[in-house]
C-alpha cells in the first residue's frame, strides 16, 4: 500500500482538519489508520502538525487483525490495550478510518462476532467522548474496498474521488443552508415531496427540533445523542422526524438506499405506497426480497412513517452510501425514529431516498432540483 497521499487528499485532509475539526496549536489528535486508509491517514497526520497539533498514528493492520479472528479471537479484538485508552483520554480530536478492508468477509462474521468485537471499546469510547469533549470524525473514505466496489457494481477510483471532494465543501455553506431548513420545517406541520417520477407523498412533521449534521463534532451538545458524537466526513444533511399518523400517497426512489441494521448490507431501489397514515404496499427493483423478510419480523410500528432526511452537501453527486446527503436529495424512513426524537421504537428501519425533487412545508417550496430555496 503506498502511503503517499495525493494532491486531492492533502487538500481534503487540509480543509477537515482546518474548518471541520478546527484542530488549534498544541492539541492531541490520535488518527486511527487501516492497512487500506494509510495515504489519507498520512495526509490527515500532515495537516494536524501543520496546524500546530500533535499527531499521533494508531494502525491496525489487516493481515494481524484477521489472523486473531481466524483464532477466534474476537472479543480480544475489542479489547483494546490500557495505553491506547490513555491516549484517547487525552486527545481533544480523534479521527477515525473505517475497516478493516474486507468488508465482504467482515460481514460475514454474523451478528454475534461483530457484536463481540464491539462490546469491549463501543460504549465505553461513547461515554468517554462525553466526558472529555472529544471531538470525534469518521472517514468515510474507510469503506471504498475492493469487496464493497464488486458487491455494489461502483468504480473505485471514481467513488473515492468523489468522497474526497465533498470533504472540500465550505461547513459555512452548509450551515447556512441547514439552518434555513430547520426553520422552515420548525413545528408540527405539513411535508409534500414530488418528482415527475411518480413521486407524491404528503408526510407530517412530529413537532420535535431538526438535527444538522454539518460536519462539526457536536461533544456537548445534548440535541445531539451519545452516538452522533462522532461526525461522519464528508458530511452534510438534515435530519428530522416524522409523525406516524400521517402520509398519503407515494414515494419512488431514484437513488439507492442501504440497509444498516442486518448484515450484510442490501441496497435498496423502489417505491413505498402509503394511505390512512400507514404503508400500504411496497415494490423494488432492487433488494425487495431483503426487505421483505425484514419487514415481516419487525416489531410494531414498523409500517408507520420515521424521519425525513434532506441531503445539504453540494459536492456529493450520487455518490454510493451519501446519497442522503446529496443536496436536496430526501430519503424517507419507515420504522424507528427514537434516534431522531421521535417516538415510534420499532426495531424495523427501512428507507427510499429520491434526488431532484421538490419539497414544501405547509404549501411553500422549501427544496426544488437539488437546491436549497
Amino acid at each position: 500500500m503506498n502511503a503517499t497521499p495525493s494532491t486531492l487528499e492533502r487538500a481534503a485532509a487540509r480543509n477537515l482538519v482546518k474548518s471541520y475539526l478546527q484542530v488549534q496549536p498544541d492539541e492531541n489528535v490520535v488518527v486511527e489508520a487501516w492497512t487500506h486508509t494509510l495515504s489519507m491517514s498520512s495526509a490527515m497526520v500532515d495537516e494536524v502538525r501543520r496546524a500546530g497539533g500533535n499527531a499521533f498514528l494508531a494502525y491496525e493492520d489487516d493481515d494481524a487483525w484477521w489472523r486473531a479472528v481466524e483464532r477466534h479471537q474476537t472479543k480480544a479484538l475489542g479489547r483494546l490495550s490500557e495505553p491506547e485508552w490513555a491516549a484517547i483520554a487525552a486527545a481533544d480530536v480523534y479521527v477515525q478510518f473505517w475497516g478493516p478492508a474486507d468488508s465482504a468477509r467482515l460481514e460475514k462474521l454474523g451478528e454475534k462476532g461483530l457484536d463481540e468485537w464491539g462490546e469491549g471499546w463501543f460504549d465505553r469510547w461513547y461515554k468517554l467522548a462525553r466526558r472529555t469533549g472529544l471531538r470525534g470524525g469518521r472517514m468515510a473514505t474507510g469503506w471504498v474496498t475492493d469487496s464493497r466496489v464488486r458487491a455494489w457494481g461502483v468504480n473505485k477510483q471514481r467513488w473515492k474521488t468523489a468522497l474526497l471532494e465533498a470533504c472540500l465543501a465550505r461547513p459555512t455553506e452548509i450551515v447556512r443552508n441547514g439552518a434555513r431548513l430547520a426553520r422552515a420545517l420548525t413545528g408540527t406541520k405539513k411535508v409534500r415531496i414530488t418528482h415527475a417520477n411518480g413521486t407524491d407523498l404528503e408526510v407530517a412533521l412530529a413537532g420535535v427540533p431538526a438535527r444538522v449534521y454539518e460536519g462539526y463534532p457536536h461533544p456537548r451538545d445534548r440535541a445531539y445523542s451519545e452516538y452522533d458524537l462522532m461526525a461522519h466526513l464528508p458530511e452534510g444533511r438534515l435530519r428530522i422526524a416524522l409523525d406516524a399518523k400521517t402520509a398519503e400517497g407515494r414515494i419512488v426512489s431514484n437513488r439507492r438506499s442501504y440497509d444498516e441494521i442486518w448484515f450484510p448490507w442490501a441496497t435498496y431501489s423502489g417505491e413505498f405506497e402509503f394511505s390512512g397514515g400507514k404503508l400500504t404496499s411496497f415494490s423494488f427493483e432492487e433488494g425487495e426480497a431483503r426487505f421483505a423478510e425484514n419487514y415481516a419480523r419487525g416489531t410494531p410500528g414498523k409500517d408507520r412513517t420515521g424521519s425525513l432526511v434532506i441531503g445539504l452537501n453540494p459536492h456529493l453527486p450520487n455518490v454510493p452510501f451519501m446519497e442522503d446527503k446529496e443536496r436536496g436529495s430526501v430519503r424517507l424512513s419507515v420504522g424507528r425514529n427514537t434516534y431522531a426524537g421521535g417516538h415510534n421504537p420499532s426495531d424495523f428501519l427501512g428507507c427510499l431516498c429520491v434526488a431532484g425533487s421538490e419539497v414544501s412545508v405547509d404549501g411553500t417550496p422549501v427544496v426544488r432540483a437539488g437546491k436549497i430555496l
